[in-house]
């Protein structure tokens, strides 16, 4: 891109889209019950039922989230904000709640559980000893995942690890650098940045690409990993949207935040309305709470509405993915993604997908 001497763009910008420019067109279907589809993805060696997976943030996934991320057919991942050791009793305590739920049938019960790790510092000693509590899925987690450092940590992790342990990596927001950390020793990418609803990057450095249209250019790698959409999802309609482009796996933040299971005292406020805490990890807050200072402020720190237990939420978001892929006539994630077509909507299409009845 080149800038005249008038400040005109020379050249056209490409044009990106984000959840709510799209729509899915419905299309014939067979499928008579929600029962009839299948949204079973294998990861990690495991087959998990819910291609859902929790967010390694403080106010998101511990050890009763990973638990109950499994116990419902998805994943957690451990946040990497504490100590090592911190980290490995987490791992432990969502084995040991995850093992009461299959007492007497521990031979055939086989759990996944994730833990994150940086790209500096003790990171090898905590990968290392997360895999001895029991992680099966280490997930290297930076805000900028095309970067050396990530690729250094790639090659270290797998020279130490071997191919045992499922390493996933990001985050990223084009093909090229989605092909790089696959090159590099990936074995799923968390593809989104900047799209988080707590998240600033996009404020704070002018960088970002909507997650929808990132997952859409990641879509085409012919590289042999697995795509974690990762950002900005409102509504099971949007997971849908990102199935549909060629995500094998959604990553949720905000959506998890501020459940029973989810890191964190619940509090009321003077009406006797019930709240947990939910921010960003490139918050000021967060990051003076786990390394007593603050770099770059790229994102924010707030309350969330008390919304009871995750299974609850879960199955909320389970029955709507259902629903989708139903009126595709898609009976697993992969003829979704080969039957989908989508359609441009504009502003007022927009709201009429809403329930603008409220608007009026």
């Amino acid at each position: 891109m080149k800038i005249n001497s008038k400040g005109e763009i020379k050249g056209s910008l490409p044009t990106t889209v984000c959840f709510d420019d799209v729509l899915l067109k419905p299309g014939y279907s067979t499928i008579k019950s929600r029962s009839e589809i299948c949204l079973t993805s294998k990861l990690g060696g495991s087959d998990l039922e819910l291609p859902l997976v929790s967010s390694p943030m403080d106010t998101v996934t511990e050890s009763q989230m990973s638990a109950a991320m499994w116990l419902c057919g998805g994943l957690g991942i451990v946040h990497r904000y504490n100590t090592i050791d911190d980290q490995q009793k987490h791992i432990e305590a969502a084995w040991d709640l995850m093992a009461n739920e299959f007492v007497g049938n521990t031979e055939e019960f086989q759990p996944l559980i994730g833990a994150a790790v940086g790209v500096s510092g003790d990171y090898l000693e905590r990968a290392t000893a997360c895999v001895a509590s029991g992680a099966g899925v280490l997930c290297i987690d930076v805000a900028h995942g095309h970067h050396v450092l990530v690729k250094d940590a790639l090659k270290k992790l797998r020279k130490k690890l071997g191919k045992s342990v499922h390493i996933m990596a990001g985050n990223v927001a084009t093909l090229d650098a989605f092909n790089d950390l696959a090159d590099w020793g990936a074995d799923s990418i968390r593809v989104g940045v900047g799209g988080g609803s707590i998240c600033s990057t996009r404020i704070q450095t002018g960088h970002g690409v909507p997650t929808l249209q990132s997952v859409m250019d990641c879509a085409q790698s012919d590289r042999d990993v697995l795509l974690i959409a990762d950002g900005g999802f409102k509504t099971s309609g949007d997971i849908t949207k990102a199935l549909a482009s060629g995500a094998d796996f959604v990553m949720l933040g905000s959506l998890l935040a501020g459940t029973h299971e989810a890191p964190g005292d619940i509090f009321e406020n003077l009406n006797g309305d019930k709240y947990k805490a939910y921010r960003g990890m490139a918050s000021p807050e967060a990051q003076i709470e786990w390394r007593g200072s603050t770099s770059s402020h790229e994102g924010v720190a707030t309350t969330i509405p008390y919304k009871g237990s995750v299974h609850f939420i879960l199955g909320e978001l389970e029955r709507g993915i259902r629903s989708g892929l139903s009126y595709t006539g898609a009976r697993t994630i992969t003829e979704l993604q080969t039957k989908a077509q989508f359609v441009r909507q504009t502003s007022a299409g927009q709201i009429e997908s809403s329930t603008h009845i409220l608007r009026r």
